[in-house]
C-alpha cells in the first residue's frame, strides 16, 4: 500500500465489491490467511478503511476513505442505503409491509425492532454483474428481488430482516449510498473520487 502523509489531502475511493471478498486490507487473524481481500485491486493508500462494511458473501458499492470523519458521516443516518436482495419465494405484500415498519432481529441474542424503512419488489432483474458463485436454479423454487433502503445499516441487518419474514436473502447486492450508486460498475472496478457528493 501506498503511505499516507498526514499532511497530504485524504483519498476518498468506489469499489465494486465481488461476492466471496472481506471489506479489509489486511489479514489480522491468522484462520483468515486464505481469504480474499479488497487490496487485490488497487494500490490503495496507507490507513485506507472501508465504510460500512459488506459481508463475504454480500456484494456491491463499498466506499472507502482515509478520512474517519468522512466515514463516521456515511454510517450515520443522514445518508441512505439502498439494497437489492433476491430473496427464496414469491416475496407477499405483507412481508414488504412488515419490513417496512420494522421487524424483530437478533444481535448476540439481544432483540431489536429495526427502524421504518422503504421496501419495493422489483419487478425485473436487475442488470447486475453475474456472481462469482451460482445461486441455486430454478428447479428449486421461485426467486423475486427487492429494494430496501436503509438508514441504519447493523451487521447481517439486511439478511436478518428478510429471513424473519420467511423470506431467506439468496444474493445480496448494495446498490447506492447517498447520491452514489455503482451504476455500471462491474465487480471488482474501483475508481478514485476527489470527494463523495451526498
Amino acid at each position: 500500500m501506498e503511505n499516507h502523509n498526514e499532511n497530504q489531502p485524504h483519498r476518498h475511493f468506489i469499489i465494486y465489491k465481488p461476492y466471496g471478498y472481506l471489506s479489509q486490507f489486511a489479514n489480522n487473524d491468522i484462520s483468515k490467511h486464505k481469504k480474499k481481500l479488497l487490496g487485490e485491486f488497487y494500490p490503495f493508500p496507507e490507513k485506507i478503511m472501508a465504510i460500512g462494511r459488506l459481508d463475504e458473501k454480500s456484494e456491491g458499492l463499498l466506499l472507502l476513505t482515509t478520512d474517519g470523519n468522512m466515514s463516521e458521516l456515511v454510517r450515520s443516518s443522514n445518508v441512505e442505503k439502498e439494497y437489492f436482495a433476491e430473496v427464496d419465494g414469491e416475496i407477499t405484500s405483507e412481508a414488504i409491509e412488515i419490513l417496512k415498519n420494522g421487524v424483530e432481529i437478533g444481535f448476540d441474542g439481544i432483540k431489536y425492532t429495526t427502524k421504518p424503512c422503504l421496501v419495493s419488489k422489483l419487478n425485473e432483474i436487475p442488470n447486475l454483474p453475474e456472481r462469482g458463485k451460482k445461486i441455486r436454479d430454478e428447479r428449486h423454487g421461485p426467486t423475486k428481488w427487492v429494494s430496501i433502503t436503509l438508514r441504519e445499516v447493523k451487521f447481517r441487518q439486511v439478511r436478518k430482516m428478510t429471513a424473519a419474514v420467511g423470506f431467506p436473502t439468496l444474493r445480496l447486492v448494495r446498490v447506492r449510498v447517498g447520491n452514489i450508486h455503482i451504476s455500471d460498475m462491474k465487480a471488482g472496478d474501483v475508481e478514485e473520487v476527489l470527494n463523495f457528493e451526498f
